[in-house]
């Protein structure tokens, strides 16, 4: 299973030993690893709580569930919220 992961990485992701380092397509590729696993999680709790019949905590739990979807896949959104706040504190971003 590493030998594939480590197959699937693009080669602009790979630094070589004389190049700058890229992260540009890294924050895509762990999308690209961690976007299935967290949705299987997701997906296996929330089965969980609704056999057991706790609607609250599957409630909460599909609330957090987007709110973390939400940081991780929505592009520039900590940036933007720390920007946001700084602004609204009254920080000079120049």
């Amino acid at each position: 299973m590493l030998q594939h992961i480590l197959a699937s990485i693009p080669p602009e992701v790979v630094a070589a030993p004389n190049d700058e380092l890229r992260t540009d397509q890294l924050a895509d590729w762990l999308r690209q690893i961690f976007g299935p696993l967290f949705l299987v999680i997701v997906s296996i709790v929330a089965i969980f709580f609704l056999f057991t019949r706790e609607i609250t905590r599957f409630v909460q739990f599909i609330v957090l569930a987007i709110g973390i979807g939400v940081v991780f896949y929505v592009p520039n959104i900590i940036e933007t919220t720390a920007k946001a706040i700084a602004k609204a504190l009254g920080v000079d971003l120049t």
